[in-house]
């Protein structure tokens, strides 16, 4: 193959890989809002969030930073919420960036548990840039032509370029010591083909995730039980897109202020092919929480195929700010905030 077109074989290769799957996050309970719209306005008072991934550093880096902010308006039993997400793919060839609002609704069902449904729209801007790329035309026998300008009509052409809207929604059952949601992205499955129109329609995702959070105040023997947290919470998350699945099994042990915690990632009885395993990274997590300031760490071990991918890192940050005070009705309604870990 001439070096001519190996730029266009690069996109379109990491365009594949960008139509495969969406990011991911292995803290994601920290990530709630990209996880699930009805996570909106869960802390029952504002909330902002920041994460940050660095997916296979040794390979080809997949870098997804977002911000979220929400918050719960509680005289209508509602949560608002806005995430923004930045992803960028293959030394940051492929950007996306995704702005998307939320609603969510709570209600109660029983003395114990409640359901929250929620809803997100966004605007999403992805792109190709060609900038620090190279083509045949910049080289001779002799190798690169220093300060060349290509005259290869892809670059000529400009960088692609694809705007659409994006629909999601979820909905979440959960009571003291347990919480179940589901979640579809991409309803609309919208047209984010780069180069051909209406030949790479995003699949839909869909997910499910579920845990128990279990304290054990009374079984350690320390005096300071009453003034801190001691929980022990095992979480399950599995997700699908296109012909493409995945299960996180994990558990998380808290004794306030610090939270550990390990996950597993893969399907181990379920092979796509024969020849290669399906297990795909082991993860250690670590996070502290001071009042309502929170942050965590993990790192992903690739376990699978791959090889030396140099893993991936991410980190999570969160703040919850004081509840506004003030309440037009003279009743005060319980609050119930979810039981999910923070991490």
């Amino acid at each position: 193959m001439s070096k001519k077109y190996v730029l266009v074989v690069l996109v379109l290769t990491l365009s594949r890989l960008a139509f495969a799957q969406d990011p991911q996050f292995t803290q994601f309970y920290a990530a709630p809002l990209y996880l699930n719209p009805a996570f909106a306005g869960s802390a029952l008072a504002p909330r902002i969030t920041a994460n940050y991934r660095n997916q296979w550093p040794a390979l080809t880096n997949y870098v997804t930073t977002m911000v979220g902010l929400d918050h719960y308006v509680e005289r209508f039993n509602s949560g608002v919420g806005l995430l923004i997400q930045n992803d960028n793919q293959g030394q940051g060839r492929i950007q996306s960036t995704d702005i998307g609002l939320q609603y969510s609704y709570q209600f109660q069902v029983g003395e114990e548990s409640f359901v929250r449904l929620g809803l997100q729209g966004s605007y999403v801007n992805r792109n190709v840039n060609y900038f620090g790329l190279t083509t045949g035309d910049q080289f001779t026998d002799q190798g690169f032509i220093t300060g060349s300008v290509s005259a290869d009509p892809t670059l000529l052409g400009g960088s692609p370029r694809k705007k659409y809207l994006d629909f999601s929604t979820g909905g979440l059952f959960y009571s003291d010591w347990f919480w179940i949601g589901a979640a579809a992205h991409h309803i609309n499955r919208p047209d984010q083909g780069l180069f051909v129109s209406g030949r790479e329609r995003l699949p839909v995702k869909g997910s499910i995730h579920a845990g128990l959070r279990i304290p054990l105040m009374g079984f350690t023997g320390l005096a300071d039980e009453q003034d801190r947290e001691i929980s022990f919470s095992p979480v399950i998350l599995y997700k699908f897109q296109g012909k493409y699945d995945q299960l996180d099994l994990g558990a998380y042990l808290t004794y306030s202020p610090i939270t550990v915690g390990a996950y597993y990632r893969g399907i181990p009885f379920k092979r796509y092919n024969q020849t290669i395993n399906n297990h795909d990274a082991i993860a250690l997590l670590a996070g502290y929480r001071m009042d309502k300031f929170s942050i965590g760490y993990s790192y992903d071990a690739t376990i699978s195929t791959l090889g030396a991918s140099g893993g991936s890192h991410e980190l999570s940050i969160s703040y919850v700010f004081e509840k506004p005070e003030g309440r037009r009705s003279g009743v005060r309604r319980r609050d119930k905030k979810l039981p999910c870990p923070k991490f």
